[in-house]
């Protein structure tokens, strides 16, 4: 009964947040995707800030080897970003060449349009989506471990719990799907890979049940392995975007939207840390 309600719990916080997350963010997405990429940042960076990173620093856990998981991880992505571009890099500069014998007085002028259509496209998120969808994994994995966690403890703590997740979870998952609908082209995909990210938190859940002792000593390194991610992607992919020179109103726009992710997710983290 106990397994079931675990599953259950788990189902409902890792994927019915990133549902509740798609109705409210592509609605908004398709209006004012500037806008969004700021509450995205935002959203992803108080996730790790506020939630994830206090959380793994009030454990038993050294702040030395936190910190050492966190610049792993940091490195990690860096490194995940680099294989992407030369992997990118190696394609165009093999079309490039393919292209070269059929191009005459024209080429210099496709050269200049294409390579500013390139640059502005790495201003993009690259391989954020990857980034994003390893850190919902981890974090996902070990939203299940403590849902699983709060159930054994007592049913009505699970559901509370299992419903404090899922409400956490909305806002993040919001910016997760604004990175994921840029890298992956249309808002289906971005939906199905995060939808997938989220069914890691029954798999936690599961593993929690028959290993949470053995486990219980790792979750901070799980809640910091994955903000490493979400600080990565906000850092490195969202915010080069927003570094642009713009009017004055539009520049207080940025910095509302921005503030209105930090703002949502500590706000709902609170009212979670309240139950």
């Amino acid at each position: 009964m106990t397994l079931i309600a675990i599953l259950l719990g788990t189902v409902a916080a890792g994927v019915g947040s990133v549902w509740l997350a798609a109705a409210l963010g592509f609605a908004m997405l398709a209006r004012y995707t500037q806008h969004m990429l700021s509450l995205a940042a935002g959203a992803l960076m108080a996730t790790a800030f506020m939630h994830l990173l206090p959380e793994a620093f009030e454990s038993e856990a050294g702040a030395q080897e936190l910190f050492a998981v966190l610049l792993a991880g940091l490195v990690f992505f860096f490194l995940l970003d680099k294989a992407e571009l030369w992997h990118h890099g190696h394609e165009h500069h093999h079309d490039a060449g393919h292209e070269q014998g059929h191009e005459g007085h024209d080429h210099a002028h496709h050269g200049h349009a294409h390579g500013h259509a390139h640059g502005h496209e790495h201003h993009g998120p690259r391989s954020g989506g990857w980034a994003v969808l390893a850190g919902d994994s981890v974090h996902a994995f070990g939203d299940g471990i403590l849902i699983a966690s709060a159930f054994m403890a007592d049913m009505r703590l699970g559901v509370v719990t299992a419903v404090a997740v899922l409400a956490h979870e909305v806002p993040h998952h919001m910016g997760d799907l604004v990175v994921l609908r840029h890298t992956s082209g249309t808002q289906r995909a971005a939906l199905v890979k995060v939808s997938l990210a989220g069914t890691v938190t029954a798999l936690g859940g599961v593993v929690g049940y028959f290993l949470l002792a053995q486990l219980e000593d790792y979750l901070p390194y799980f809640l910091v392995a994955a903000s490493s991610s979400f600080v990565y992607v906000a850092l490195a992919d969202l915010i080069p975007q927003l570094q642009k020179r713009l009017g004055l109103r539009e520049t207080a726009a940025q910095v509302a939207w921005l503030l209105a992710g930090i703002g949502l997710v500590t706000l709902v983290s609170g009212l979670a840390h309240a139950r």
